[in-house]
């Protein structure tokens, strides 16, 4: 089979790319996707997300996990990924966030030309559809659907009053011209028609309503296992499907879309990266590239957890289950109650310094107890909230575990390897507990879960016995323009002709905030890009 455009990985970057590509007619584009469709009822309920996260079992999700971390006391880390039509973008919180502005002119800075926040703004912008209308920051007729929570627990106003007894102003906007605050997250989510309500995945706002395009194929349930490379060219993928392979040939690019796990990986197993990790596993060296799967980032996160005396939070108890079926049956009918939730309802920007010009961490307040991302259950109602550090110092790796496409990669965050992340996240969980701790917040508060004495040495303990990531890996193919760059800033893969990537692992250093949106405004602007070099026949 042959297309001009083969992309291998259907998550938010591949489900962009698919559907700006085959906007022209007169190219033929193939999407590979290891997942499903990304239509399922698990995927459209913003609730049913707690049923897919924990990867017990594997719904939607590749459920990796990484290498012992010396860090956290040994512990491997869990690192959940979507794995169907819309990638990651299927299984979050749906949290819409952006970033600061200072954020993409480090990109640039860093040799990124081009993605300063100037060019990168109008890519966000051409993607949302935002339900707060059209403005200087925001606009309205993009595919990916933006939407304030319509109804969002009450003990969300009071974490965001608790905010403010600690000189912290609500901020109704995270995306809007200042970041610090706290208060309600918008969230990528259908806000009418008939769809009112439902998860607005990449997929379901870019790709799912072009499918039946003539020039678009699109095939789920395949594992991309390799680039095929001829005379320093990429030529095809090869992919796997029920133990069978099959070579599908680009006749003008082959694009990696795979995430900042998956596409390292497939760039080594197709002998392109570091020539030492490659010959540990018997790949023959296409091309030397020694920043493949370096540079890994990923905001590390700490949660306090209570108990609530009052039931309207999630719970797992008789009661709250209750509730959760009776909230369904709403939701069905309307779009809304407690199924479009987004469980991470409300949060915060701070500064973990008074004297920084930016914030420096980010809140999660969650409307139920989380646990070791819900793996450990807690028969009771009661509310949590995040803390992470958001430019962490730390840096990780990805490499292979085998030479066998099938097997997960090897996956090390290097989670507080810089000895300046402790401090920084240590304080951050000093001032998240003052929020919690907070009159607003007492009608709720029951016992909160692992107390300590309060002292340093404990809570330092407990942030090495309890911490993992909130699910923002990035920069493992970063671009840029020195000798460990992996693509240049046009995306394209340093030494191969043919190949670019385009996903989070382009990414130079993390953002700060959620990632998901940086994502699909990387693809928004890659896809120009392409057509740009396309009509230039490059």
């Amino acid at each position: 089979m042959e297309f001009d455009y083969v992309i291998a990985g259907g998550g938010s970057a591949g489900s962009v790319l698919a559907a700006r590509l085959s906007e022209d007619p007169s190219v033929s584009v193939c999407l590979i996707e290891a997942g499903g469709d990304g239509r399922g009822l698990l995927v459209r309920a913003p609730a049913l997300a707690a049923a897919m996260i924990s990867g017990r079992p594997r719904l939607n999700n590749w459920a990796f996990r990484t290498v012992p971390q010396p860090g956290l006391n040994g512990r491997r880390g869990y690192q959940p990924r979507g794995k169907a039509l819309g990638g990651s973008s299927a299984i979050n919180a749906m949290l819409y966030v952006r970033g600061q502005p200072a954020d993409y002119d480090g990109w640039a800075d860093l040799g990124a030309e081009g993605w300063d926040w100037g060019a990168c703004l109008p890519y966000f912008l051409k993607a949302e559809d935002n339900a707060r209308g059209a403005s200087g920051l925001h606009s309205t007729g993009g595919p990916l659907r933006v939407a304030d929570q319509r109804q969002p627990r009450p003990i969300g106003r009071a974490f965001i009053e608790a905010c403010a007894e600690g000189q912290l102003p609500e901020n109704p906007d995270f995306n809007g011209h200042e970041q610090q605050g706290a208060g309600f997250y918008q969230v990528t989510q259908f806000h009418s028609g008939p769809r009112k309500g439902e998860r607005c995945s990449a997929a379901a706002g870019y790709l799912h309503p072009v499918m039946e395009r003539p020039n678009l194929t699109v095939m789920t349930r395949r594992l991309a296992e390799r680039v095929e490379v001829v005379d320093g060219r990429a030529t095809g993928l090869t992919i796997r499907h029920g133990g069978r392979r099959q070579r599908i040939t680009a006749r003008r690019e082959v694009i990696l879309s795979a995430g900042a796990f998956g596409s390292p990986q497939i760039l080594m197993m197709s002998g392109i990266g570091p020539a030492d990790e490659l010959r540990a596993q018997g790949i023959r060296v296409v091309q030397e590239l020694p920043g493949v799967g370096q540079n890994l980032q990923d905001h590390l996160d700490y949660i306090l957890s209570y108990r609530s005396r009052r039931p309207d939070v999630v719970g797992l108890n008789p009661g709250g289950l209750g509730r959760l079926v009776k909230a369904g049956l709403e939701w069905r009918r309307s779009g809304e109650g407690l199924f479009a939730t987004p469980f991470a309802e409300a949060g915060a920007f701070l500064k973990s310094d008074p004297g920084l010009e930016r914030p420096d961490l980010q809140l999660h307040f969650v409307v139920a107890i989380v646990d070791d991302h819900l793996r450990k259950i807690h028969m009771a109602n009661g509310f949590s909230c995040h803390v992470c550090v958001l430019r962490p110092f730390s840096r990780g790796s990805v490499g292979l575990n085998s030479a066998h496409p099938a097997q997960p990669p090897r996956i090390d965050p290097g989670f507080l390897s810089d000895p300046r992340d402790l401090p920084l996240l240590m304080t951050g969980a000093r001032l998240t507990e003052a929020i919690m701790e907070a009159p607003p917040l007492a009608p709720w508060r029951g016992a909160r879960l692992y107390p300590h004495d309060g002292s340093d040495a404990a809570l330092e303990a407990d942030i090495r016995a309890r911490a993992d990531t909130i699910y923002h890996p990035v920069g493992t193919c970063r671009m840029g323009q020195d000798a460990l760059a992996v693509v240049d800033p046009r995306l394209r893969v340093r030494g191969i002709a043919g190949l670019r990537v385009v996903d989070a692992s382009v990414m130079p250093t993390l953002v700060s905030g959620n990632t998901n949106a940086p994502t699909i405004m990387v693809a928004e602007r890659a896809a120009d890009l392409i057509k740009a070099d396309l009509g230039a026949g490059g």
